[in-house]
């Protein structure tokens, strides 16, 4: 996640622990800041600010409302500017381009099974 400015670490701790989203608290959450990640370039760009620096952030979640990370990082002061999903659970997006898609394999199907 592409956040508007650079989290101290009380921002970084409140989204571990959880925030308030519409009168209810948020699972704990793993956060961890990365480096830029190596994305190709979006095809609306997002706004740029000159004076105002960005972040990235690794989020991993343990429930999925409807936009809770850009909703997450707006509560403690940092919108989310681009958000891009490498896993859902057990799987990973790995070298899959945007747009594309691959079948599961039977293993992977036996583990949604389970």
């Amino acid at each position: 996640v592409q956040v508007e400015g650079i989290p101290d670490e009380p921002a970084l701790q409140s989204l571990r622990d959880g925030v308030m989203i519409q009168g209810q608290r948020t699972r704990p959450a793993l956060i961890e800041k990365i480096e830029a990640a190596d994305l190709p370039e979006r095809s609306v760009p997002i706004r740029f600010r000159k004076a105002i620096p960005t972040s990235w952030l690794q989020i991993t979640l343990t429930e999925g409302r409807n936009r809770q990370v850009r909703r997450m990082t707006a509560a403690v002061g940092f919108p989310t500017l681009r958000l891009v999903r490498v896993a859902i659970g057990q799987f990973w997006l790995g070298d899959l381009e945007p747009g594309t898609w691959r079948e599961l394999a039977k293993a992977e199907l036996a583990l949604i099974k389970s």
